[in-house]
């Protein structure tokens, strides 16, 4: 079962990683990023990522209608495949200003903040509904865990990201065992 200290240290570790992958981009912003995005617009889409956690813990829900994350995606599935999300990851992008690697250090930092000060029993609004900021872990989650694991040691991770996000991924017969 993995503790709220084991979901904000997965939490931060990935804001982290995301910092220090924006601040290799260097002065390549408007070169291809991924489908219709260029870099800024993919970097500002990922950025929402941690806007949305803010957004949410600004806004307390009275109770819980998703009782888990996969809930959650189920429930905006329809809605993450709009073209308008091509647009917001523009708007995000632009809104990163003249100095994306800045903002982006900026967001990060204050979405840690602010999510270092929770005990992951909050129950927030999101677009589909109430649910806790913390997930209790279940069996499933702790196979996908060993499958990561696994994937990592046996280098492929990326592959089988790309393909759990409908990308092209893994290589036909590809097994992490």
């Amino acid at each position: 079962m993995f503790s709220w200290g084991d979901s904000r240290t997965a939490f931060a570790d990935a804001a982290g990683w995301f910092v220090r992958t924006t601040a290799l981009v260097g002065d390549r912003w408007d070169r291809p990023g991924l489908g219709e995005w260029d870099v800024r617009a993919l970097v500002g889409h990922t950025s929402r990522a941690l806007l949305t956690v803010e957004t949410y813990l600004a806004r307390p829900a009275a109770a819980v209608d998703l009782a888990s994350a996969p809930d959650y995606f189920r429930a905006i599935s329809a809605a993450a495949a709009a073209p308008a999300v091509a647009a917001r990851g523009r708007d995000a992008g632009t809104a990163l200003g003249s100095d994306p690697e800045a903002a982006v250090a900026d967001i990060a930092a204050r979405v840690l903040a602010l999510v270092d000060t929770q005990d992951g029993t909050e129950v927030v609004a999101t677009i589909a509904g109430g649910m806790r900021l913390d997930v209790p872990a279940t069996a499933a989650a702790q196979a996908l865990h060993i499958v990561a694991d696994l994937a990592l040691t046996s280098g492929l991770a990326g592959p089988l990201l790309l393909a759990a996000t409908g990308r092209p991924g893994l290589p036909a017969g590809s097994s992490v065992l």
